[in-house]
């Protein structure tokens, strides 16, 4: 029986860190996939979606500048752009599968072992490994991660088959564009997905969502912006909305939709999209063998990645502590670390940076308005609009804002951060830095950012948290604000 130091079940993108952490620790490492290397972060996932979400958004900004200048544009063919999806899958789960076969030969790192197959749980040491080839083994572990991932929630009054109703599993099998689209589920899958349709300009979507915005954890100025982008764009928000029912009639989606004044709506669309979240994989791990503990929404129960069971780790999204690549990696990394590290210190959550790809993008790190006042905390909030930043005008897209938020004391320590528009992701890693520090906000403030760059807007926007803008809020109140939150209440 073969024996390792680190057994990795799953290589997506949280097994496949752990692994490659492992190997930094010189563990004997063995990393088993069922599928392919990448998993939900390349395959119907991530990657995927942001590969489409990249095509339209370059597609949008084409058809506005043949509309601006009077010039023709001729939008590709959704076959044409779902094999461009399927390549920039292939490349990176290739490259992903290189990089392991070539590890395998070098003698620096020959301790790694790569298998195609399912496992399973004999044993808190034993793993069952089912082979692509048809061979079983068991083979012995001293510790082992679960990294296995998730899959769309399906829903038992919704038959779907990823055909006329689907998942985002099955978004690459529609043969072309569709006439109509309901999305089922108003959360950062679903509105990307509406943004990436609306954006092709083929498609008339309809969005479905249960509260009364879209993006319901967000705050209200966010939610509003992207609201009114997704309206221009043709897109039908149902808000309030409570599915009654959703069927296939005559190959075309029939659902019915019921509001709070108590009236029903009977709606017909070609297509729909179900996005209500994910489940994880957990079926075929043998976790009854091990006695595994589960939360009550099915997920492994973990602390700091650890498992109810002492070498036993589960890692991404099978916690569901928060379903994000990046997040998945920064927890596969850890779970090594804290095996073979002692001093290692816990995982944060709050500070992580997200990014939602919308129209505009929208990224995030910390908390938001609503989540300080929720928190009962005091705080400062200064926000500064894309149209008083250089490089926004010069990109002629002044449509956006940043919003910082920080501690209502001397310190000044950033609470959290919120950027909507063009290169907003690019524009909030600076201010996650103070948040992993627990900084104030000065030396960021003081620093010479380039010129002219969206970045500029984040060192103005400090500026006005320490009263020393360029810009006066005073005279420029449409542009720039500045709030304080004390004791339950906004004072001006």
């Amino acid at each position: 029986m073969n024996k390792y130091d680190v057994c990795v079940i799953g290589g997506g993108p949280s097994g496949y860190a752990a692994a490659m952490r492992a190997l930094d620790f010189g563990k004997s490492t063995i990393l088993i996939e069922k599928y392919k290397l990448g998993g939900a972060g390349v395959f119907n996932g991530a990657l995927a979606s942001k590969t489409m979400w990249e095509i339209s958004h370059d597609i949008l900004s084409e058809k506005n500048q043949s509309e601006k200048f009077g010039t023709s544009f001729e939008v590709p063919s959704y076959k044409a752009i779902i094999k461009e999806v399927r390549e920039a899958e292939m490349e990176r789960s290739n490259q992903m599968l290189n990089h392991v076969l070539q590890l395998e030969k070098h003698i620096n790192y020959s301790k790694l072992k790569f298998v195609e197959g399912s496992a399973s749980l004999k044993n808190q040491n034993e793993v069952l490994i089912s082979m692509a080839n048809g061979i079983n083994e068991v083979i012995l572990s001293n510790n082992i991660i679960l990294a296995t991932g998730s899959r769309p929630r399906y829903l038992n009054n919704i038959a779907i088959d990823e055909k006329i109703i689907v998942t985002s599993d099955g978004i690459n099998n529609f043969e072309e564009f569709p006439e109509s689209l309901v999305i089922l589920g108003a959360g950062v899958i679903g509105c990307e997905y509406a943004a990436m349709f609306s954006n092709f300009g083929k498609t008339r979507v309809h969005l479905i969502s249960k509260d009364d915005r879209i993006l319901p954890f967000e705050d209200t100025d966010i939610s509003a912006v992207l609201e009114e982008n997704f309206k221009k764009n043709g897109i039908t928000i149902h808000k309030n909305a409570e599915l009654k029912s959703m069927k296939v009639v005559g190959g075309k989606v029939h659902y019915e939709l019921c509001f709070p004044d108590n009236h029903c709506e009977i709606f017909e669309v070609e297509k729909a999209l179900i996005s209500v979240g994910r489940v994880p994989n957990i079926e075929t791990l043998g976790l009854e063998n091990v006695g595994i503990v589960l939360n009550k929404r099915g997920f492994i129960e973990d602390d700091n990645t650890k498992t109810s069971i002492s070498n036993i780790y589960a890692v991404g999204d099978l916690t569901a502590d928060i379903a994000l690549v990046n997040v998945g990696e920064l927890e596969g990394r850890h779970a090594v670390e804290i095996m073979y590290n002692n001093e290692i210190k816990k995982l944060r959550y709050d500070n992580i940076s997200t990014i939602m790809f919308l129209n505009p993008e929208t990224a995030s790190v910390g908390l938001n308005e609503t989540q300080a006042m929720a928190k009962g905390l005091n705080f400062r909030v200064a926000t500064v609009q894309y149209d008083a930043i250089s490089r926004a005008i010069a990109m002629r897209n002044t449509q956006g804002f940043f919003k910082i938020l920080v501690t209502d004391d001397a310190e000044m320590r950033v609470l959290g951060m919120r950027a909507l528009g063009e290169h907003a992701s690019s524009a909030i890693q600076a201010v996650a830095l103070l948040m992993e520090f627990d900084k104030g906000i000065e030396t960021l403030a003081e620093m010479i950012h380039p010129h002219p760059s969206i970045i500029e807007g984040v060192q103005e926007c400090l500026r006005v948290l320490l009263k020393k803008s360029i810009y006066k809020p005073i005279v420029f109140a449409k542009h720039i604000q500045i709030k304080e939150y004390r004791n339950g209440k906004y004072i001006l």
